[in-house]
């Protein structure tokens, strides 16, 4: 694969460093931190190959549909931590139904970085525990990459 010019090579640096300021900003201040209680929708799950924790509180609002307000509590790596964080935001006022089929990529996206397949499993934890969540209490589908996920993540579906 030939070299970026260096122009482009500069911009996809520079940008790389925006995201991994924006994942550390989420770490060191994450968006939605703190139990919701009582939630309407709760779950916790873990990685166990790196000991990142993750426990998600929902709470609905008037439709019964609506995720009017989500926190989380957990610890782990910054890339968990952080996409947790950014997790909340995205899905704050969307409804349980389309964050249920949420794809994971929409998340990655928002993290803009390149992951190795085990961050990847750090950044996807709080997404799975979410659907997990809304699984539970809603109803809605637990999709198949996600149920063969839940064991290997450790996400409490009981």
């Amino acid at each position: 694969m030939p070299a970026l010019p260096a122009p482009e090579r500069d911009l996809m640096s520079e940008l790389d460093q925006l995201y991994r300021e924006v994942i550390l900003d989420h770490y060191k201040n994450p968006r939605g931190h703190g139990a919701l209680d009582p939630a309407d929708a709760q779950a916790e799950g873990q990685n166990p190959l790196c000991g990142d924790e993750v426990a998600i509180f929902v709470r609905f609002a008037a439709d019964g549909d609506t995720i009017d307000e989500i926190g989380f509590e957990g610890r782990g790596c910054a890339i968990s931590q952080a996409a947790t964080s950014m997790l909340t935001e995205m899905v704050k006022g969307r409804k349980a139904t389309e964050v249920a089929e949420l794809p994971k990529e929409e998340l990655l996206e928002e993290i803009g970085i390149p992951l190795t397949p085990i961050r990847l499993k750090c950044a996807i934890l709080g997404l799975g525990v979410l659907k997990v969540a809304l699984h539970r209490a809603k109803g809605t589908p637990l999709p198949e990459e996600w149920q063969s996920l839940a064991d290997e993540l450790q996400l409490d579906e009981g």
